[in-house]
């Protein structure tokens, strides 16, 4: 304990100099701006940095991330209070009481405590994200090349089954389309060119960066072509600060919200707008006033606020300890780390463990910015929200397009980002998620070679990979996602249920 509050120190201090800060402010402020306007997602504001923050230090580029992660999800909340619209999906239980109240001339206050929610919500899951990323990291050091093979397996099938709930069959074919698209170019032990049919251009596999611009920020371009224009309303801002007995007044609230949006950031695949959501069911049935809730109330407004900022804390977990992002945004943070040199999973409380303090240092500082820029300029940033659509998408554009061939400088790559735009466009509007299929091409790499390290191992043999302890449990759940998404087992449960409850019923009579 001690010597991880000595590295969060040294990290810290890092950080403490008038380069960092200025980055911190200048990226917790562009993030709020992207998750405001609706249409701009804080995976796609990450992945469009990634790119113009190639050439930087390790340490200051994932600073720079992190502050637009945590500005994102908590800027969206603007447009959700203001508009109705949420700015980001993490965003959506927000609309529902912080409109309500921006309608009763209470815009100014709701927004105040939106930014006090996020900001504890945030402070929760830095806190678990200190102490738990060691303990999982620690644990992981027992995981070797099967385990490492069912755990990409599991990655892929629960971020399936949870970002697509009506119809978990279409995130599991996207998760595994992910797969096969890691499998193009040369594999990664034997150096064999797979799947480039003569393209020279294909042996070296398709990038990430170009790939995941174009599937978040391209795809965003093509689709906001056939949105109407946003509704603008005129909503005057009066008090920001809240009060403090108004905040001290839910502090149970706050505290299960912040716990329940940091397990569910963890979870891989889940994400804020899970986190969110849960926070407020929880915050509705505890409620001693839920006939408040739909209607302006703030308890409402800060469980959802609370629970999405706290799942941002949560989402780096599996990220550092274990290399699997929780969401879609932490999904394109793993991917910087990998594309900066950093190495995160289970041995990095060994190379560099340093550096999971320093991201707990980052997180700090993105929220305490978070929340002095939050309190702060808001009538003056709420004029952001007037900016024309069609003026804004031809920038996400020209950034797209730069951010895609400056990594390289290979205009193969634009035509890459070009193509899997396009495919995104066709997966959301065939309603298929486009988040399993980027952690598919992430994790493709980490299942093909442990698969084929693993049989080495084994002769070939594949008993060990259903007779390990940690290889059965990962099975079981992986059995399980796939089993309680079945819609007979769905009929089951709820057939079973109504049983319970009539023989009680019977019972009582």
């Amino acid at each position: 304990m001690l010597e991880g509050l000595q590295m969060l120190g040294i990290g810290l201090t890092r950080f403490l100099t008038l380069g960092s800060l200025f980055n911190v402010l200048w990226a917790v402020q562009l993030g709020i701006i992207v998750g405001m306007l609706p249409g701009l997602t804080a995976t796609m504001g990450i992945a469009l940095l990634v790119t113009l923050t190639f050439r930087m230090p390790a340490d200051e580029a994932v600073l720079i991330l992190i502050c637009m992660y945590i500005g994102s999800i908590y800027g969206g909340s603007r447009s959700a209070i203001l508009l109705n619209i949420p700015g980001t999906p993490a965003s959506a239980a927000t609309a529902v009481d912080g409109h309500p109240l921006s309608r009763q001339g209470r815009a100014g206050e709701a927004i105040g405590i939106a930014t006090t929610g996020s900001f504890l919500g945030s402070v929760i899951g830095m806190i678990m994200l200190a102490l738990f990323t060691p303990i999982i990291g620690n644990f992981a050091l027992n995981f070797q090349s099967i385990e490492f093979f069912w755990l990409a397996i599991f990655g892929v099938v629960i971020s399936g089954s949870l970002t697509a709930p009506k119809d978990p069959l279409k995130g599991w074919i996207a998760g595994f389309f992910g797969l096969m698209i890691a499998m193009i170019g040369m594999e990664g032990i034997h150096a064999h060119v797979r799947f480039s049919y003569g393209l020279v251009e294909l042996s070296g596999g398709i990038r990430l960066i170009p790939a995941m611009v174009g599937a978040f920020g391209f795809s965003e371009v093509i689709s906001m072509m056939k949105h109407q224009k946003v509704e603008i309303i005129k909503s005057d801002i009066n008090r920001v600060i809240p009060k403090f007995k108004t905040i001290a007044k839910h502090w149970k609230t706050i505290i299960r919200s912040g716990l329940i949006g940091t397990f569910a950031g963890a979870i891989p695949g889940v994400g804020e707008d899970i986190g969110a959501w849960v926070s407020y069911d929880f915050a509705r049935r505890a409620s001693k006033e839920p006939e408040k809730f739909g209607h302006g109330s703030i308890e409402g407004l800060i469980a959802s606020e609370t629970g999405n900022n706290a799942a941002v804390g949560g989402a780096i977990i599996p990220v550092l300890s274990l290399a699997i992002p929780g969401s879609a945004p932490a999904a394109v943070l793993l991917a910087a780390m990998y594309i900066h040199g950093v190495r995160p999973g289970p041995l990095i409380m060994i190379e560099n463990p340093q550096f999971v303090y320093s991201v707990v240092a980052m997180f700090l500082l993105a929220t305490v910015a978070m929340f002095i820029l939050g309190l702060s300029m808001v009538r003056g940033l709420v004029k952001v929200l007037e900016v024309p659509r069609s003026k804004l998408m031809p920038v996400v554009f020209v950034l797209c397009v730069i951010g895609s061939y400056a990594v390289e400088s290979r205009h193969f790559d634009i035509i890459i980002m070009v193509i899997f735009g396009i495919l995104g466009y066709v997966m959301q509007e065939l309603e298929y998620p486009v988040a399993p299929m980027v952690l598919g091409i992430i994790l493709g790499e980490i299942l093909d070679k442990n698969l084929r390290r693993a049989l080495v191992v084994t002769d070939g043999n594949l008993e060990p990979f259903f007779t390990r302890p940690i290889s059965l449990v990962l099975i079981f759940f992986i059995l399980l996602s796939l089993v309680s998404k079945a819609r007979w087992f769905s009929l089951f449960k709820a057939r079973m249920w109504l049983g319970i409850k009539s023989l009680f019923g019977k019972k009582h009579a």
